[in-house]
């Protein structure tokens, strides 16, 4: 279950990333299907990039069974990855489109971290991506901390969801005040 909902959250990330693209790109008067062909050139490469990043940074669990880097499901994806391999889609698209990176990269900007922030609650539910131990009892509450089998740790992920949720609301400030 735990999974699927994260699963689930990645993907509500990622349509919620597309939808903003798609009304950014329309308010732009840029060709209607682009939202859709960045998702379609990005989020593929993205996953593999993604894949590739954590498997180079956690080599051991994987150099004894080559095959086992092909097995998504049992986890092991960095977003560092992801964005790396995003943008290689993006900077892709836009060659083949003849479009500018730096006009795709600011459509795709605030829809990053409009998914970011909702994609970070599946680290929630899998018990992941969570901080040091709270010592302080005062501490031992949410949002400050979240409760992982039994102990109180920050609640990282969700500082980070924070945080992406603001510069998209940042970004979006940023586009009305320069527009």
């Amino acid at each position: 279950m735990r999974f699927s909902l994260y699963g689930l959250l990645i993907a509500l990330g990622v349509a919620a990333a597309v939808f903003y693209m798609d009304r950014e790109a329309r308010r732009l008067a840029l060709p209607s299907d682009l939202a859709m062909d960045i998702a379609l050139w990005a989020v593929p490469l993205a996953i593999v990039f993604s894949r590739l990043y954590y498997v180079a940074f956690t080599w051991e669990n994987y150099r004894a069974d080559l095959l086992s880097i092909l097995r998504l499901w049992e986890g092991g994806l960095a977003i560092y990855g992801g964005v790396l391999g995003g943008a290689l889609g993006v900077f892709l698209l836009g060659k083949r489109r003849r479009l500018s990176f730096a006009l795709l990269a600011d459509l795709v900007a605030p829809g990053l971290l409009l998914g970011q922030a909702i994609g970070r609650w599946g680290n929630f539910f899998n018990h992941e991506a969570y901080g040091f131990l709270t010592v302080n009892p005062d501490l031992r509450f949410f949002p400050v901390s979240v409760l992982i089998a039994g102990q109180w740790h920050l609640a990282t992920f969700f500082y980070e969801s924070a945080w992406n949720l603001a510069g998209f609301l940042f970004l979006l400030r940023m586009r009305d005040h320069c527009h």
